[in-house]
């Protein structure tokens, strides 16, 4: 009996490690992109990929049949907008300026252009996994392309040096 049960965590373990090994490079990509740390420095990245990791190792062997990259990545998107719930009062502003290449996003624009973009989760996967409405992930998602496209212009400074006469 024993030894049924050690086969069987060691087997769980190989296949965890296995999928770790896989997953880990591009799950870990994916949380520093919706964090918007720089990939050198990300400890909330890092802190949201372990997270992930270890639900997806808890729900292991409820989880047969089903991908564990996907469900890792929607625990990992909803952890994030939780965090960020949480963190700012809503998904939708954010009082620090992270200095990732998606820094100029909302939380909620970078969660949708990431899932939908880097992801290619689709549109209503994604409406069902936020709880918002298609057409409400199109729009979001179309603002945030539009943006990172064409940033605001960076107004002149308002004060003109003069050179010494």
């Amino acid at each position: 009996m024993r030894t049924r049960q050690a086969s069987r965590d060691a087997r769980r373990a190989r296949e965890f490690e296995a999928f770790v090994a896989g997953a880990a490079g591009r799950l870990l990509q994916t949380a520093t992109l919706l964090t918007a740390e720089p990939p050198d420095g990300n400890p909330r990245a890092r802190r949201l990929l372990t997270l992930a990791l270890a639900h997806t190792y808890a729900c292991w062997d409820l989880a047969r049949g089903e991908d564990p990259y996907d469900g890792a990545r929607r625990y990992l998107a909803a952890r994030f907008a939780r965090g960020a719930w949480y963190r700012y009062g809503g998904v939708v502003r954010s009082r620090t300026r992270p200095a990732g290449p998606l820094a100029p996003l909302t939380p909620r624009e970078r969660l949708i252009l990431v899932l939908r973009l880097y992801e290619g989760v689709a549109e209503q996967q994604t409406a069902a996994l936020l709880g918002l409405p298609v057409e409400h992930v199109r729009a979001v998602c179309d603002r945030a392309t539009a943006t990172l496209l064409h940033p605001p212009r960076v107004p002149a400074s308002t004060t003109a040096e003069v050179a010494p006469s």
